[in-house]
């Protein structure tokens, strides 16, 4: 049994021994630092060609100019230069740049096409300029070192930023700027932890670091900014950026130096699964085939899923492995392995089927070197023995590893807080070239229905992920948790597989350019603050052209979603919002995931709901999703999918231009241009559809000059093998193409005339909806749900509300509205009567709003989450055996009449607090948080509370109680030796208490708290 308190047990002793392999030389700590050297005035120099010279006394430094935008700076204390990296992480360059030198008098000055590094005699200092003699960086005071470490000091600017340092959990995707980051493995895989950092950085100013070692470094991004690696020696490389995309081309030169991300095959990029089957402790005797009841689940349950670990688990072997691969491949999925000692054995297996590999820290023995090879080696050996690409995860990695393998943030639980804090974990990891980087869904430990699918939801927007079974209580596969959770999760990982054109082709994008799908706002908005500020912590694009802003908490309202500058559309509604702009209360019931498509976007998927890549044949069709603004384009990769035939270019690329106006009015034109290049299963022809964002119908629709057919509704289209028709009830107005199958090799052109720009002819003439919070209705039981019409710049004529609601439910039709006035709100009550069976909790209806406005039939949307409430108890009850609305726990699930025990349901004991028992309470772990529905019937709650003797006199703990949104009462600190408090808090008119166990020392150790003999005193 795993727990987040302890390491895998198997490990243990392994990840001791490796804590001083990791933490280099001079890791250890010292009683007092040693004093520090700082280099001195230099006393000589010397030139060969792109090398130079400097020595200070005994010192001697060396600069090597590796292209016109990069060049290398190493000190040696004692003349004597090293370099333990060797040849494993710095690739073989290219010829070095022609250079040039001169001697200013005070200084030295070296110089490419590109960048000029000034190296200042009295003492040696450095500073970097442009051509132009825009300053990069410069140093505050020259190289400074001791036995331990070395350090190099630059001065801050005002307002500079900076990124990078590889995967830095919980943080990464805004600004370092006034903090200090870790590099070094830590085995810390939760918020705080950087288990797959790597020894770069980026600023700002258009510069970025590589320090070329394997020791630990520290970064004090501070004034002065100080950067330390624990060893005597010092190696950077220095990148120049330049232009408004200063950022994304110092990423690409330092992975040209490093290595570029590796393209992973297709289904590496669809969800993976892991499990043991062999022998499972926690599951029962098991077999490596049983691994194909799992598969079938996916299949039976309609739900993508690419490859599958079948011996993930220390000690877990396998069997029957060339059986296990075949029978996985004929339902469109992968075999992978996971190891813990080794790839001696990766010859045979990948023979028998194996096409991915998982690594994993026990085994990373003598360092990054060793975990690197690994990396490397696994990789090659899956391409030895297959025709397939490598493709491997690992858990703890370096500089290097971004070209052949995922990186993954290791063992984690799952719970709103994990969602929390991974956000800005992967987007951050991007800015230091890591393309693929991901966390488990809902981690491998705890988790709940809900927050699985809201962890999945988001996770579909990172290029990879998976889902680890086996050691949480219940198995993690999405369509373990029934309905609606099922629906849900099938929807998103639909999403995601619809949308692998896009993704793919990123993927492909970032072979060239080291930058991956998931990124910070400010890769692509360098110059808004608010996007390097927390204010865009938890959101980040995919792509451009996705903005994404995950719910990380239990509630159905998403608050501080920031949008720069442009236009921004609703995925799910159409509306359209003007950046920059922060929203507040966006509606996000647990189907909907605030989700922003930038206008402009011209998106390609795959259409049909397919589950799986190999579904596509040759000939199937091809989908673009457009949101015409301005002219913008959009360039689609492909290839096989699985073969190493790209690598000699065996591929094809097509490219979409759009032309719309900027705002308003206006033709729209679509180019699809010939398909170049080749690969086998390439399309001759195929038939293409398209959805053209516009809010207007247009008076027509050509294919290259000839008319196409106008189909009178969605049946008719649906029906056609070519033709258009304008939904006005989708998304705010869209327009459907379909083509008859298109020659790939040669282009054509779709135009939309007398249409418009995304937003409509009129921008903001169309009217809007809202709900207000907190609705609720009560199963079987007639009530009212309330919705806001608000009309746009022009007035709403001839309005009617509608809801869409779960089936079983009954909805009264409100009357029509004849006019509301522009720029007013009108409420709009309906009766809805929930179904008698209908279960308490979140149900996501849908509004909308036929209406006409600026000459147009226009319809709009909006979801939303309305609370289904459990009759309110008309007696005196246990709070244990009342329904819970809420039931969020820190470890494992919040157990009724028990202690929290382990991970499992109903794994624990006798609730006992300091030697007394009782039959009756709730048995949580902080932090924890449970809700009930009163419905203002009850008076008082009376309990005790402490911590589980369970525990051994661990833990520190506060107890809460809210109702309705206000505290009523807080305990003092308790800890496992405190004795036990009775609680008696009044809670009159109360139709909402939560009942709260809070986390008071930071360790969320041993945190099993009670409320025990929990009553609530109703009539």
């Amino acid at each position: 049994m795993r727990s987040p308190t302890r390491l895998r047990t198997a490990a243990v002793g392994a990840l001791l021994g490796l804590l001083a392999a990791f933490a280099g030389p001079g890791g250890s700590a010292a009683a007092a630092d040693p004093p520090d050297t700082t280099v001195g005035e230099v006393t000589g120099f010397a030139a060969d060609g792109p090398v130079y010279r400097l020595t200070a006394g005994h010192a001697e430094a060396r600069v090597s100019f590796v292209s016109a935008e990069t060049f290398r700076i190493e000190l040696a204390p004692d003349g004597k230069f090293t370099d333990p990296t060797g040849q494993d992480i710095v690739l073989p360059q290219g010829p070095p740049p022609a250079t040039r030198w001169s001697d200013r008098g005070d200084r030295y000055e070296l110089s490419t096409a590109r960048v000029t590094l000034r190296a200042y005699k009295a003492p040696l200092r450095f500073a970097a300029f442009r051509a132009d003699g825009t300053p990069l960086w410069s140093e505050a005071q020259g190289l400074t070192w001791n036995q331990d470490r070395t350090t190099q000091t630059l001065a801050r600017g005002a307002a500079e930023q900076f990124y990078g340092a590889g995967m830095q959990n919980g943080r990464g995707n805004t600004s370092h700027r006034g903090k200090t980051v870790e590099v070094g493995v830590d085995y810390d895989w939760n918020d705080g932890g950087h288990p797959n950092s790597v020894p770069f950085y980026l600023s700002s100013a258009g510069y970025g670091v590589y320090r070329n070692t394997y020791a630990p470094n520290t970064y004090v991004f501070g004034e002065p900014v100080t950067t330390t690696a624990r060893e005597q020696r010092f190696d950077a490389y220095y990148f120049a950026g330049s232009g408004p995309g200063a950022l994304k081309d110092v990423i690409g030169q330092y992975t040209r130096l490093t290595g570029k991300p590796f393209l992973p095959p297709v289904y590496g990029l669809e969800i993976g699964d892991a499990d043991c089957y062999l022998h499972n402790a926690n599951r029962g005797e098991r077999h490596t085939l049983d691994a194909l009841e799992i598969a079938d689940g996916y299949v039976r349950n309609d739900m993508p899923n690419g490859w599958m670990l079948v011996n993930d688990g220390y000690g877990c072997g396998y069997e029957n492995l060339a059986e296990t691969a075949q029978g996985l491949q004929a339902r469109g999925m992968q075999l992978g392995l996971w190891t813990e000692d080794g790839i001696d054995k990766l010859g045979e297996q990948v023979k028998a089927g194996q096409r991915v590999a998982k690594l994993d820290v026990a085994w990373v023995g003598e360092g990054y070197k060793f975990a690197l090879d690994g990396c490397k080696g696994a990789y090659a050996g899956i391409e030895a023995g297959s025709d397939a690409r490598g493709f491997t995860w690992a858990p703890e990695s370096w500089s290097g590893a971004q070209r052949c393998g995922v990186q993954w943030s290791g063992d984690q639980s799952g719970s709103w807080e994990y969602i929390r804090w991974q956000i800005p974990t992967y987007a951050g990891a991007s800015m230091s070239g890591l393309a693929y980087t991901t966390g488990d869904v809902d981690g491998i430990f705890g988790g709940s229905p809900k927050t699985y699918t809201r962890d999945l939801q988001w996770k579909m927007f990172l290029p990879v992920t998976m889902t680890m079974d086996g050691w949480a209580a219940n198995d993690k596969q999405p369509f373990r948790y029934g309905e609606p959770y099922t629906s849900v999760n099938r929807a998103s990982l639909k999403l995601h597989e619809a949308l692998l054109p896009y993704i793919y082709s990123h993927a492909h994008e970032a072979t060239r350019t080291g930058v991956g799908l998931a990124r910070p706002l400010v890769l692509e908005y360098p110059d808004d603050p608010v996007a390097a500020s927390d204010a865009a912590k938890y959101e980040f694009l995919s792509g451009q052209d996705f903005l994404v802003a995950p719910v990380y908490q239990d509630a159905v309202e998403r608050d501080a979603i920031y949008l720069p500058k442009g236009t921004w559309i609703d995925y799910w509604s159409g509306r359209t919002y003007e950046g920059p702009l922060t929203l507040d209360d966006y509606s996000a019931p647990l189907d909907t995931l605030p989700l922003f498509v930038r206008a402009g976007a011209a998106v390609p998927m795959w259409p049909g709901g397919i589950r799986s890549y190999t579904q596509r044949t040759s000939g199937a069709p091809l989908a673009w999703d457009i949101y015409p603004q301005g002219t913008s384009s959009f360039t689609l990769y492909e290839d096989d999918g699985v073969t190493r035939d790209h690598r000699t270019g065996r591929y094809a690329t097509q490219r979409a231009d759009v032309q719309a106006p900027a705002r308003g009015a206006g033709d729209v034109t679509v180019r699809i241009g010939a398909s170049a290049g080749d690969y086998t299963g390439k399309s001759a022809a195929r038939p293409y559809e398209f959805t053209v964002h516009t809010g207007d119908a247009p008076g027509g629709v050509t294919l290259g000059g000839r008319a196409l057919p106008r189909l009178a509704s969605k049946a008719a289209f649906e029906a056609a093998a070519q033709g258009w028709f304008y939904d006005r009830d989708d998304r705010g107005g869209v327009v459907r193409v379909k083509t008859a199958a298109q020659r790939t090799d040669r282009a054509f052109t779709l135009t939309l005339s007398a249409t418009s720009a995304v937003g409509g002819a009129v921008p903001g003439a169309a009217a809007t909806l809202a709900a207000p919070a907190a609705q609720e209705l009560g199963a079987g039981v007639p009530g009212t749900v309330a919705v806001d019409v608000t009309a746009g710049s022009r007035d709403a004529t001839g309005v009617e509300v509608a809801l869409n609601v779960p089936a079983g439910w009954q909805v009264a039709a409100p009357a029509p509205i004849a006019r509301i006035p522009a720029g007013t709100t009108r409420r709009v009550e309906l009766t809805v009567t929930p179904a008698k069976g209908a279960v308490p909790g979140e149900a996501t209806l849908t509004a909308s709003v036929r209406h006409r406005a600026a000459g147009q039939d226009r319809t709009a949307l909006q979801r939303f989450a309305v609370g289904v409430m459990p009759p309110p108890p008309t007696a005196p009850a246990w709070a244990s055996d009342l329904v819970w609305l809420k039931s969020g726990n820190g470890w494992g699930p919040p157990e009724r009449d028990r202690s929290n025990g382990e991970s499992g349901a109903a794994d624990g004991r006798t609730l006992t607090l300091a030697g007394r028992t009782y039959e009756k309470g709730i048995g949580a772990h902080a932090d924890s948080d449970i809700e009930v529905y009163l419905g203002g019937r009850c008076t008082a709650l009376t309990a005790d509370v402490g911590i589980d003797d369970e525990i051994n006199g661990y833990g520190d703990v506060a107890f809460s109680v809210e109702a309705d949104g206000k505290v009523l009462w807080t305990s003092p600190r308790l800890t496992g030796a405190s004795a036990t408090l009775p609680v008696n808090v009044g809670v009159t008119g109360a139709r909402h208490v939560r009942l709260k166990i809070t986390d008071t020392n930071g360790s969320k150790s041993g945190d099993h708290g009670d409320w025990a003999a929990a009553r609530f005193d109703c009539a």
